[in-house]
C-alpha cells in the first residue's frame, strides 16, 4: 500500500525555500513551495498536505494569520504546522505560535539534522494515520459487503434472486 505524503514549505525569501528543499528532499515525499500566505492557502485547498513548515514573518499575511485560517477550515484544521522564524524568538511569539496551532516553533538558522529529525517524526505519524485510515476504509467496505450478503440470504426474493414466472396465459 503506497502512502502519498506532501509537505508544504512556506517562506517569502526564496533562498530559504531552496535550503528547506535541499534538507527535506525524499523520494517518498512531494514538496510544495509557497512564497506567501495566500499562495500557501491556495495550495492547501488543492492538495492533501501532511505537514506545513511556515515562516512567521511574511508580508501581507504572516504565519500566525495563515495558521489561524488553516484552523478554521475543516480540510486543514488538523494539518501539523512547524513555525520557522529568524526574528520572532521571544517567548510571547513562541507562545502565540503554539496558540495558533503550531506543533513546534523553530528559530533560524535551522540545524538541518534537527529539522530533518522533527520532520521525519511528523511524517511517520502522518503515514501511520493514513495507513490506519486506509485499513478502516477497507474494514468498512468488507462490513458493508457482509451486511448486503446477509440481507440477501435472509430475503432472497427481495434481494435479487429471480422469481419463478407465473403462468399468465395458462397452458399452451
Amino acid at each position: 500500500m503506497s502512502i502519498e505524503q506532501t509537505i508544504l514549505l512556506v517562506d517569502d525569501y526564496a533562498p530559504n525555500l531552496i535550503s528547506l528543499e535541499a534538507v527535506l528532499t525524499d523520494p517518498s515525499w512531494e514538496l510544495l513551495k509557497a512564497s506567501s500566505g495566500m499562495d500557501a492557502l491556495k495550495l492547501l485547498l488543492n492538495h492533501d498536505v501532511s505537514l506545513v513548515l511556515l515562516d512567521v514573518q511574511m508580508p501581507e499575511m504572516d504565519g500566525f494569520e495563515v495558521a489561524a485560517m488553516m484552523r478554521k477550515n475543516k480540510k486543514t484544521q488538523n494539518v501539523p504546522i512547524l513555525f520557522l522564524t529568524a526574528i520572532s524568538k521571544e517567548d510571547k511569539y513562541i507562545y502565540k505560535g503554539y496558540q495558533a496551532g503550531a506543533v513546534d516553533y523553530l528559530c533560524k538558522p535551522l540545524n538541518p539534522s534537527i529539522l530533518r529529525a522533527k520532520v521525519d517524526f511528523f511524517m511517520q505519524l502522518d503515514k501511520q494515520k493514513r495507513e490506519l485510515e486506509q485499513k478502516l476504509r477497507e474494514a468498512r467496505s468488507h462490513l458493508d459487503a457482509y451486511q448486503q450478503e446477509k440481507a440477501r440470504a435472509a430475503d432472497p426474493d427481495r434481494h435479487g434472486r429471480a422469481r419463478q414466472p407465473r403462468e399468465v396465459l395458462g397452458p399452451a
